[in-house]
């Protein structure tokens, strides 16, 4: 999980969202067309998305929708992917997703780090 969210997070700070691999007119799908989905690069999208690493953070009631990434909460108030794709500019959504992955790093490593501190007592 936690490499999984440094992949993502050096995807953002690298531009992988500012523009789409396959449709440069636009900026790329948030997570749908990142490296760490499981359907990257798969037209066909043969990886149901209940495999993906990131339907832990989608809420139930949105986890039967077409694409379920596009309902992670990204901010404390509420604001989905999909809430910044209707309202939100480019650098408002890239800048609310790399704070939400960073707090994630944050949560993991908080987590590990007190996982071996029991083990060691």
């Amino acid at each position: 999980m936690l490499q999984l969210l440094r992949n993502e997070l050096n995807f953002v700070e690298s531009g992988g969202y500012r523009r789409g691999l396959r449709s440069p007119w636009r900026a790329a799908y948030i997570f749908e067309e990142s490296p760490s989905c499981p359907n990257y690069d798969d037209l066909a999208r043969a990886h149901p998305c209940s495999t993906c690493w990131l339907m832990q953070f989608v809420s139930p009631e949105f986890r039967e929708e077409q694409v379920p990434c596009r309902y992670v909460q990204l901010t404390p108030g509420g604001l989905t992917v999909d809430s910044f794709y209707r309202y939100g500019t480019t650098a408002e959504t890239e800048e609310a997703l790399r704070s939400w992955l960073q707090q994630r790093i944050q949560e993991v490593e908080t987590e590990l780090q007190d996982a071996r501190e029991l083990r060691l007592a």
